[in-house]
Protein backbone atom coordinates (compact mmCIF):
# COMPACT_ATOMS: atom_id res chain seq x y z
CA UNK A 1 0.00 0.00 0.00
CA UNK A 2 1.29 3.48 -0.88
CA UNK A 3 1.31 6.41 1.56
CA UNK A 4 1.77 10.14 0.90
CA UNK A 5 2.23 11.59 4.40
CA UNK A 6 4.50 8.89 5.79
CA UNK A 7 7.23 6.49 4.71
CA UNK A 8 6.93 2.77 5.28
CA UNK A 9 10.01 0.52 5.19
CA UNK A 10 10.45 -3.12 6.14
CA UNK A 11 13.76 -4.23 7.67
CA UNK A 12 13.53 -7.96 8.22
CA UNK A 13 10.58 -8.41 10.55
CA UNK A 14 10.60 -4.77 11.69
CA UNK A 15 8.51 -2.00 10.13
CA UNK A 16 9.94 1.53 10.20
CA UNK A 17 7.18 4.15 9.93
CA UNK A 18 8.36 7.74 9.40
CA UNK A 19 5.94 10.66 9.63
CA UNK A 20 6.74 12.76 6.57
CA UNK A 21 4.57 15.84 6.23
CA UNK A 22 6.97 18.82 6.08
CA UNK A 23 7.82 21.02 7.74
CA UNK A 24 6.65 19.75 11.14
CA UNK A 25 4.71 16.55 10.39
CA UNK A 26 1.44 18.13 11.54
CA UNK A 27 -1.55 15.80 11.47
CA UNK A 28 -4.34 16.55 9.03
CA UNK A 29 -7.18 14.30 7.92
CA UNK A 30 -5.04 12.46 5.36
CA UNK A 31 -2.16 11.91 7.77
CA UNK A 32 -4.50 10.49 10.38
CA UNK A 33 -6.15 8.18 7.86
CA UNK A 34 -2.75 6.92 6.68
CA UNK A 35 -1.49 6.31 10.22
CA UNK A 36 -4.59 4.23 10.90
CA UNK A 37 -4.10 2.35 7.63
CA UNK A 38 -0.40 1.60 8.15
CA UNK A 39 -0.82 0.29 11.69
CA UNK A 40 -3.80 -1.79 10.64
CA UNK A 41 -1.53 -3.22 7.93
CA UNK A 42 1.23 -3.89 10.47
CA UNK A 43 -1.28 -5.65 12.73
CA UNK A 44 -2.48 -7.88 9.90
CA UNK A 45 0.86 -8.85 8.34
CA UNK A 46 2.48 -12.02 9.68
CA UNK A 47 5.92 -11.02 8.41
CA UNK A 48 5.99 -7.96 10.69
CA UNK A 49 6.74 -8.56 14.36
CA UNK A 50 7.58 -5.08 15.68
CA UNK A 51 7.42 -1.45 14.51
CA UNK A 52 9.33 1.79 15.05
CA UNK A 53 7.59 5.17 14.69
CA UNK A 54 9.66 8.32 14.08
CA UNK A 55 9.47 11.61 12.20
CA UNK A 56 11.29 13.04 9.20
CA UNK A 57 13.45 16.12 9.68
CA UNK A 58 13.90 17.73 13.09
CA UNK A 59 10.36 17.28 14.40
CA UNK A 60 8.61 14.12 15.51
CA UNK A 61 5.12 15.63 15.25
CA UNK A 62 4.13 19.18 16.18
CA UNK A 63 0.52 18.13 16.68
CA UNK A 64 -2.69 18.68 14.80
CA UNK A 65 -2.82 20.90 11.74
CA UNK A 66 -4.99 23.80 12.94
CA UNK A 67 -5.79 24.75 9.35
CA UNK A 68 -7.49 21.37 9.01
CA UNK A 69 -9.83 21.75 11.98
CA UNK A 70 -13.53 21.55 11.14
CA UNK A 71 -16.03 24.38 11.53
CA UNK A 72 -19.58 24.37 12.72
CA UNK A 73 -21.12 25.06 9.32
CA UNK A 74 -21.43 21.43 8.22
CA UNK A 75 -23.49 19.19 10.52
CA UNK A 76 -21.38 16.39 11.94
CA UNK A 77 -17.99 17.87 11.00
CA UNK A 78 -16.69 17.90 14.55
CA UNK A 79 -18.01 14.41 15.29
CA UNK A 80 -16.20 13.00 12.26
CA UNK A 81 -13.03 14.92 13.12
CA UNK A 82 -13.08 13.75 16.74
CA UNK A 83 -13.70 10.16 15.71
CA UNK A 84 -10.71 9.91 13.35
CA UNK A 85 -8.55 11.76 15.92
CA UNK A 86 -9.35 9.15 18.57
CA UNK A 87 -8.81 6.27 16.17
CA UNK A 88 -5.36 7.53 15.14
CA UNK A 89 -4.01 6.81 18.61
CA UNK A 90 -6.10 3.67 18.98
CA UNK A 91 -4.62 2.18 15.80
CA UNK A 92 -1.17 2.39 17.42
CA UNK A 93 -2.29 1.44 20.92
CA UNK A 94 -4.27 -1.56 19.68
CA UNK A 95 -1.67 -2.66 17.12
CA UNK A 96 -1.02 -6.37 17.63
CA UNK A 97 2.73 -5.77 17.44
CA UNK A 98 4.87 -3.68 19.85
CA UNK A 99 5.52 -0.13 18.65
CA UNK A 100 8.64 1.81 19.66
CA UNK A 101 8.58 5.62 19.47
CA UNK A 102 11.86 7.21 18.34
CA UNK A 103 11.15 10.86 19.14
CA UNK A 104 13.56 12.90 17.03
CA UNK A 105 12.39 16.40 18.01
CA UNK A 106 9.29 18.15 19.27
CA UNK A 107 6.35 15.89 20.20
CA UNK A 108 3.52 18.28 20.90
CA UNK A 109 -0.22 17.94 21.38
CA UNK A 110 -1.47 15.21 19.11
CA UNK A 111 2.17 14.33 18.47
CA UNK A 112 2.65 13.60 22.15
CA UNK A 113 -0.53 11.55 21.91
CA UNK A 114 1.02 9.45 19.14
CA UNK A 115 4.05 8.82 21.34
CA UNK A 116 1.88 7.98 24.36
CA UNK A 117 0.11 5.34 22.26
CA UNK A 118 3.38 3.47 21.68
CA UNK A 119 4.94 0.84 23.95
CA UNK A 120 8.56 1.97 24.41
CA UNK A 121 10.00 5.49 24.15
CA UNK A 122 13.43 6.71 23.01
CA UNK A 123 14.31 10.35 22.38
CA UNK A 124 17.06 12.41 20.81
CA UNK A 125 18.93 15.10 22.75
CA UNK A 126 16.94 17.88 21.08
CA UNK A 127 13.51 16.36 21.76
CA UNK A 128 10.86 18.36 23.62
CA UNK A 129 7.45 17.26 24.85
CA UNK A 130 4.31 19.27 25.56
CA UNK A 131 0.55 19.59 25.35
CA UNK A 132 0.10 23.24 24.22
CA UNK A 133 -3.63 23.01 23.52
CA UNK A 134 -4.40 25.73 26.06
CA UNK A 135 -2.29 28.17 24.01
CA UNK A 136 -4.55 27.85 20.96
CA UNK A 137 -7.86 27.91 22.78
CA UNK A 138 -8.39 24.17 22.91
CA UNK A 139 -8.90 21.64 25.70
CA UNK A 140 -7.78 18.07 25.20
CA UNK A 141 -5.10 15.56 25.99
CA UNK A 142 -5.50 15.10 29.74
CA UNK A 143 -5.97 11.35 29.32
CA UNK A 144 -2.76 11.17 27.24
CA UNK A 145 -0.75 13.09 29.84
CA UNK A 146 -2.24 11.00 32.62
CA UNK A 147 -0.72 7.82 31.13
CA UNK A 148 2.77 9.33 31.27
CA UNK A 149 2.99 11.66 34.27
CA UNK A 150 2.00 12.03 37.89
CA UNK A 151 -0.87 14.28 38.91
CA UNK A 152 1.08 17.50 39.50
CA UNK A 153 3.23 17.37 36.35
CA UNK A 154 0.27 16.39 34.20
CA UNK A 155 -1.87 19.27 35.43
CA UNK A 156 0.93 21.84 35.16
CA UNK A 157 1.59 20.79 31.56
CA UNK A 158 -2.11 20.85 30.76
CA UNK A 159 -2.80 24.26 32.33
CA UNK A 160 0.32 26.06 31.11
CA UNK A 161 1.37 24.38 27.87
CA UNK A 162 4.93 24.08 29.22
CA UNK A 163 7.38 21.85 27.34
CA UNK A 164 9.65 19.31 28.99
CA UNK A 165 13.12 18.49 27.70
CA UNK A 166 14.36 14.98 27.01
CA UNK A 167 16.44 15.19 30.20
CA UNK A 168 13.35 16.04 32.26
CA UNK A 169 11.45 13.16 30.66
CA UNK A 170 14.29 10.79 31.53
CA UNK A 171 14.35 12.06 35.12
CA UNK A 172 10.63 11.25 35.36
CA UNK A 173 11.28 7.79 33.89
CA UNK A 174 8.90 8.44 31.02
CA UNK A 175 11.40 7.70 28.26
CA UNK A 176 13.82 4.78 28.14
CA UNK A 177 16.96 6.51 26.90
CA UNK A 178 18.36 9.67 25.30
CA UNK A 179 20.63 9.34 22.27
CA UNK A 180 22.15 11.58 19.66
CA UNK A 181 19.91 12.32 16.70
CA UNK A 182 22.10 10.11 14.52
CA UNK A 183 21.89 7.15 16.91
CA UNK A 184 18.18 7.44 17.68
CA UNK A 185 16.60 5.30 14.97
CA UNK A 186 19.42 2.71 15.00
CA UNK A 187 18.97 2.35 18.77
CA UNK A 188 15.21 1.90 18.44
CA UNK A 189 15.64 -0.49 15.50
CA UNK A 190 18.12 -2.63 17.46
CA UNK A 191 15.58 -3.09 20.27
CA UNK A 192 12.86 -3.76 17.71
CA UNK A 193 15.01 -6.44 16.06
CA UNK A 194 15.58 -8.03 19.47
CA UNK A 195 11.81 -8.13 20.06
CA UNK A 196 11.29 -9.52 16.55
CA UNK A 197 13.64 -12.41 17.35
CA UNK A 198 11.22 -13.72 19.97
CA UNK A 199 8.24 -15.95 19.30
CA UNK A 200 5.75 -13.80 17.35
CA UNK A 201 2.88 -15.55 19.11
CA UNK A 202 4.37 -14.87 22.53
CA UNK A 203 4.90 -11.21 21.65
CA UNK A 204 1.34 -10.91 20.33
CA UNK A 205 -0.06 -12.40 23.54
CA UNK A 206 2.20 -10.14 25.62
CA UNK A 207 1.07 -7.01 23.74
CA UNK A 208 -2.59 -7.94 24.15
CA UNK A 209 -2.12 -8.65 27.83
CA UNK A 210 -0.26 -5.43 28.59
CA UNK A 211 -2.81 -3.34 26.70
CA UNK A 212 -5.72 -4.92 28.54
CA UNK A 213 -4.33 -5.22 32.06
CA UNK A 214 -3.09 -1.63 32.29
CA UNK A 215 -6.26 -0.46 34.02
CA UNK A 216 -7.49 -3.75 35.48
CA UNK A 217 -7.38 -4.81 39.14
CA UNK A 218 -4.26 -6.90 39.77
CA UNK A 219 -6.22 -10.02 40.71
CA UNK A 220 -8.22 -10.01 37.47
CA UNK A 221 -5.22 -9.00 35.36
CA UNK A 222 -3.03 -11.85 36.61
CA UNK A 223 -5.81 -14.38 36.02
CA UNK A 224 -6.13 -13.16 32.44
CA UNK A 225 -2.37 -13.41 31.91
CA UNK A 226 -2.43 -16.98 33.22
CA UNK A 227 -5.08 -17.79 30.62
CA UNK A 228 -2.85 -16.32 27.92
CA UNK A 229 0.06 -18.42 29.18
CA UNK A 230 -2.05 -21.57 29.10
CA UNK A 231 -3.10 -20.87 25.49
CA UNK A 232 0.46 -19.99 24.45
CA UNK A 233 1.87 -23.15 26.01
CA UNK A 234 -0.04 -25.23 23.47
CA UNK A 235 1.59 -23.58 20.44
CA UNK A 236 4.52 -24.92 18.40
CA UNK A 237 6.48 -21.72 19.09
CA UNK A 238 6.28 -22.23 22.85
CA UNK A 239 7.52 -25.80 22.52
CA UNK A 240 10.33 -24.66 20.22
CA UNK A 241 11.34 -21.94 22.69
CA UNK A 242 11.65 -24.46 25.52
CA UNK A 243 13.61 -26.95 23.41
CA UNK A 244 15.98 -24.27 22.12
CA UNK A 245 16.62 -23.08 25.67
CA UNK A 246 17.39 -26.60 26.88
CA UNK A 247 19.56 -27.37 23.85
CA UNK A 248 21.38 -24.01 24.09
CA UNK A 249 20.62 -22.96 20.50
CA UNK A 250 18.78 -20.18 18.70
CA UNK A 251 15.05 -20.92 18.33
CA UNK A 252 13.39 -21.21 14.93
CA UNK A 253 9.92 -19.72 15.21
CA UNK A 254 7.16 -20.36 12.69
CA UNK A 255 4.38 -18.24 14.18
CA UNK A 256 2.25 -21.34 14.89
Amino acid sequence: MGYETLQFELHGHVALVTLNRPPVNALNRQARAEIIAVFDEISAREDIRCAVLTGAGKTFCAGADLKDRPNLEQPGDFLEHNRITRETGNAIRECSKPVIAAVNGAALGAGLGLMASCDIFYASENATFGMPEINVGLAGGASMLNTLFGRSTMRRMFYTGVRLTAEEMLERRVIEKITTLEDLVPTAMAVAQEIASKSPLAIRYAKQAMTLVEHMPQRDAYRMEQNYTMALAQTEDAKEARMAFLEKREPKFTGR
